[in-house]
């Protein structure tokens, strides 16, 4: 009976050595597994977090735009609703000239002027001046106003500009590209021609 007492508690003992042996390494394993899933875990908070922010700032940029966008929108309703003279062209190029020559031979420069509504054999590329972009662009053409010449005399009474010319410098533009001096004119307005130009 000695005998089996003792076969019994190598047994038992055996046994307990054997599942201390099993549970540390699986503890061990467990431990590792729970050490890498609580850094997922801070990690995908810390990304939860940035996330939060870029969305947070996304926000702000998008009400900015809606905010631009409705200006934008509320300035070309008011540019549309205000009344367009059907005799836009004719205004431009007939406008009085500052001196009237009392001279005969001066008298072609009036018929020169009044030559220039008719569309010339090349009409400019208008939008390489700053200030220029597909709106003002449209509206010269619908005026009559295709080339740089044309641009130096009497546009900002028309389009009601309040000094945009003068202050963008239209007629510097304008004279330097009807003089062809494209050289000049890219060292005075680098940015023209590109997207920065309106």
């Amino acid at each position: 009976m000695g005998y089996l007492l003792t076969q019994m508690f190598l047994y038992i003992l055996g046994a307990f050595l054997l599942g201390l042996l099993l549970g540390w390494i699986i503890w061990g394993r467990l431990r590792g597994r729970i050490t890498e899933l609580e850094a997922d875990v801070s990690r995908l908070r810390g990304d939860n977090d940035r996330l939060k922010r870029d969305l947070d700032a996304c926000g702000k940029a998008r009400a900015d735009l809606e905010a631009r966008n409705r200006s934008l929108e509320a300035e070309l309703a008011e540019l549309r609703s205000r009344p367009t003279p059907a005799t836009a062209p004719a205004a431009l190029m007939s406008a009085p000239a500052k001196a009237p020559a009392p001279k005969k031979a001066a008298a072609p420069k009036p018929a020169a002027v009044k030559a220039a509504p008719s569309k010339p054999a090349k009409p400019d590329n208008l939008r390489r001046m700053i200030g220029i972009g597909p709106v003002n662009n449209k509206k010269l053409n619908g005026m009559g106003v295709t080339t740089f010449a044309q641009i130096i005399k009497r546009v900002e009474a028309v389009l009601e500009f309040d000094g945009r010319i003068e202050r963008e410098r239209w007629i510097e533009q304008a004279k330097l590209l009807a003089a062809g001096d494209e050289k000049e004119f890219l060292k005075r307005f680098p940015t023209a021609g590109t997207d920065k130009n309106t």
